[in-house]
């Protein structure tokens, strides 16, 4: 009802009435189960309708583990197939219901019938209806939205959400119900979202290759380019770089606070996402917290990031910071190289700096 009838506001409040006389205390009903994507619709702080206890992907309670395929139960699976596990997991894993990791139930089961792994979302969703949200505007929506494309994540607050698909006062409202429709994933240990898998970032690189996202999807395919020249210890690549992404995405990143600048380097080092484990944000080490911190994966011999960025200051005093406050200390038994990289944005110039240092550890 409400994401069909989603305008027609009369409609859901008689279909509210309805339910409350039909289940609110009646004799012969003895239990209710119901289901839905969107949990019970709210009027401010409070449920349309009281009696239930509900189970959402906000709040799973006890039951995260029945909202979809749990991790043993696709690894079974896999291995009864003869399919490649790490596949499987890269691109339908990836949301965080309560304590457990689920998989996509459908996408799974369509992979293993088939025995191709592909996105099989385009089957019960098509990108617009996505592009149709991410298009609002609501300040710093799209800057989220970016930064989750380089793999950050945005904290969020979903207790305001009207549990309908018309009602947003804020970007939170609107990153809530892409989690209740599967975009995202919420991690409530951190209130943190993110893009769950590779499935649904291909779900999200068709939206923003559709208008109003100018220069997003140059800056990614330029990314690789940029994460070579880091790996070079070239810092005018780097900073001519990031200028380039600053020019080709003014129209959606407001280069008026330092979080648009954080959602520019996520952007800028979206490739990473193939050698790298997902960005660390505020990473806590040494006697502070580096900005954004990129660890390899496995059996890899790529250097360990350290990013600090700083806003109208200078690239050399970022580097100093990472010294001083020793933030690369917590990842000097990582046996591969550390590379320390300064970035600043002169707000009146619009210049970027870069300067990029291998780390010297001290055993």
């Amino acid at each position: 009802m409400f994401r069909i009838a989603r305008n027609r506001k009369e409609m859901q409040k008689e279909y509210l009435d309805f339910l409350r006389g039909l289940f609110k205390g009646a004799d012969y009903t003895e239990l209710v189960y119901m289901t839905g994507i969107l949990p019970i619709k709210k009027y401010g702080e409070h449920s349309a309708i009281n009696i239930f206890d509900e189970y959402s992907m906000i709040s799973p309670k006890n039951l995260g583990e029945y909202f979809g395929f749990t991790e043993k139960e696709v690894y079974d699976a896999c291995r009864q197939k003869g399919m490649d596990y790490a596949e499987v997991e890269r691109w339908y894993d990836g949301y965080r219901v309560g304590k457990f990791h689920i998989y996509n139930p459908k996408s799974v089961a369509d992979a293993l019938t088939w025995e191709e792994i592909q996105s099989y979302w385009t089957g019960t969703e098509t990108y617009e209806a996505l592009k149709v949200y991410i298009d609002l505007n609501f300040d710093g929506l799209k800057e989220a939205v970016t930064a989750m494309l380089g793999n950050g994540r945005c904290v969020i607050d979903p207790t305001t959400f009207q549990n309908d698909m018309t009602t947003f006062r804020t970007r939170d409202d609107v990153l809530t119900l892409l989690v209740h429709l599967g975009y995202l994933t919420y991690e409530k240990e951190t209130s943190q979202v993110f893009i769950p898998n590779r499935e649904i970032e291909q779900e999200f690189m068709r939206a923003v290759k559709v208008g109003g996202w100018d220069g997003v999807i140059q800056s990614l395919n330029r990314s690789q380019e940029l994460l070579e020249s880091t790996w070079a210890l070239d810092g005018a690549a780097v900073a001519e770089g990031m200028s380039a992404i600053h020019s080709e995405t003014s129209s959606v990143l407001k280069y008026n606070q330092e979080s648009s600048l954080t959602s520019a380097v996520l952007m800028a080092y979206y490739s990473a996402k193939i050698y790298y484990l997902n960005p660390i944000m505020e990473f806590p080490s040494g006697k502070g917290f580096a900005d954004v911190v990129y660890l390899p994966k496995r059996n890899t011999e790529y250097p360990a990031l350290v990013i600090e960025l700083k806003w109208d200051k200078t690239a050399s005093g970022a580097i100093r910071q990472i010294k001083e406050k020793k933030y690369a200390s917590w990842i000097e038994g990582y046996a591969g190289d550390i590379l320390l990289v300064g970035i600043n944005y002169e707000k009146e110039t619009k210049v970027h700096e870069c300067i990029i240092e291998k780390y010297v550890k001290t055993n």
